[in-house]
């Protein structure tokens, strides 16, 4: 099935490209930018957008490895207002 007519991206393409990363790297968080950039492609539109997604979330191996599940966000450095100029 056709997804993206812009760029000519089957059903079949973006399974391939989510199967060829993950076996790649089993660490890495796959998303559209990295399938199209897989794929050597660019979105254009955007209208095809929510077939794109549907079709990787029905690829299983779109989910986030276990080992990086529940990692706490790194503490900034940076204190609420240091990037902010002092009124004078």
């Amino acid at each position: 099935m056709i997804v993206c007519h812009c760029q000519h991206i089957t059903d079949h393409d973006i399974h391939a490209a989510i199967n060829w990363m993950r076996a790649s790297d089993d660490k890495t968080i796959i998303t559209p930018g990295k399938v199209y950039r897989a794929l050597g492609k660019a979105a254009d539109c955007g209208g095809c957008m929510p077939l794109f997604l549907s079709t990787m979330r029905s690829n299983d191996n779109t989910e986030v490895p276990m080992q990086l599940r529940n990692l706490k966000p790194a503490a900034t450095q940076e204190k609420e207002n240091e990037r902010r100029q002092e009124s004078y």
